[in-house]
């Protein structure tokens, strides 16, 4: 699984010019799910951006989690994140575990990072999105499952 994450002051995503979610302090994070990944790499993921100190504390420095803000998350399904853009001049995507795969694994993700007590906002699987965001800092970090 990999993930872009922003840390946002406020976020939201459309479908057809309806607002489908929303939220204001947290994290925007963009889920690709590769062929391979299983339930483990959800949970990593999961683990890892709950507790991924990116919130400043009182010193103004990045040492505070999701879970110890209650940080807010708009999490958005993207397979292009394993676009391959090596050779020729068009994306491939034979990294990225099909629709269903995909979607179940994405399902999975939102379950467990919901449990833990964070407001979780999601997009539409495999619609067309518009997703808006106030970016914060800008912080923009990459992370893989192992």
């Amino acid at each position: 699984m990999r993930a872009v994450i922003q840390r946002v002051k406020s976020a939201s995503v459309a479908v057809a010019d309806d607002t489908i979610g929303r939220i204001d302090k947290g994290l925007l994070v963009f889920l690709a799910v590769a062929k391979e990944d299983q339930e483990e790499d959800a949970d990593y993921l999961v683990n890892k951006i709950a507790h991924l100190r990116v919130f400043e504390d009182v010193d103004g420095k990045m040492n505070l989690s999701a879970l110890q803000t209650s940080a807010e998350i708009l999490l958005i399904s993207q397979f292009t994140l394993y676009g391959d853009c090596r050779k020729g001049r068009r994306p491939s995507f034979d990294k990225a575990a099909s629709p269903a795969e995909g979607e179940t694994l994405y399902q999975y993700f939102v379950s467990q990072i919901s449990a833990l007590g964070l407001k979780v906002e999601t997009g539409r699987f495999q619609a067309m999105m518009d997703v808006s965001l106030v970016n914060d800092g800008p912080v923009t970090l990459i992370i893989e499952s192992l």
